[in-house]
């Protein structure tokens, strides 16, 4: 509706200060970016992840720097499973751009990876037809077999170094939440048993070179 029809409403004073306070109280805060957002995560967090759009990777945390190594050895935290979670829907995106970026072509991440404290991680399952990538919130890992297997890891936090481990568990179950709030079970075994090992350990501030090194240990003691 247009034209030029004007209508003047008079308020009590009291009413005048309350709609000046609305205002007010509306421009400082009602105008804030990712510090208006209710989230799991940290203010720092939200700002990290935020800081671009969902399909620009995050930078890999390297051990070989102080600060990284320090973050990378520190314990994930659980994750509230919220698709109205704007920061969750951006960080869950932008994990999987980074393990898929030219420069890194992983088939696993972790969150601590990109500076992220939470239990968040994504696999490729080469146990699945088309081998898809799958993202899970709060994995745990509840029985590991005794039979072991022998394969060669490396990690997008270890730069140029790859290494074979005999003490992987061929088989696992595990249990982890979706998106969406569902709670599973899975059990799982053969190569992509190893990446979820592998991922998980990061949530826990595990790097693989810790089981080399155990292994390392062991043959040395035996000798």
């Amino acid at each position: 509706m247009n034209g030029s029809y004007k209508r003047t409403i008079l308020y009590p004073q009291p009413m005048k200060y309350i709609l000046s306070f609305s205002v007010i109280c509306f421009i400082l805060f009602g105008c804030s970016s990712s510090k208006g957002i209710k989230s799991s995560f940290s203010s720092q967090e939200v700002n990290l992840i935020m800081h671009s759009d969902s399909i620009t990777p995050m930078r890999v945390y390297k051990i070989n720097n102080k600060k990284d190594s320090l973050l990378l050895r520190t314990k994930s935290t659980y994750i509230k499973p919220d698709l109205k979670d704007p920061v969750l829907q951006r960080f869950v995106k932008r994990l999987y751009a980074t393990v898929r970026d030219s420069i890194s072509m992983g088939v696993g991440i972790a969150a601590p990876q990109v500076g992220v404290l939470k239990n968040i991680i994504w696999v490729q399952r080469f146990d699945k037809p088309d081998m898809p990538f799958e993202v899970y919130l709060n994995p745990k890992i509840t029985k590991y077999s005794k039979k072991t297997q022998k394969v060669k890891e490396g990690c997008l936090s270890i730069p140029n170094r790859s290494d074979t481990l005999s003490s992987r568990s061929l088989t696992i179950s595990l249990e982890y939440d979706t998106m969406e709030g569902v709670h599973i079970t899975d059990t799982v075994e053969g190569f992509t048993s190893v990446i979820f090992q592998h991922e998980i350990d990061h949530l826990h501030g595990i790097l693989y070179l810790d089981h080399l090194q155990k292994e390392i240990k062991e043959v040395s003691n035996s000798n």
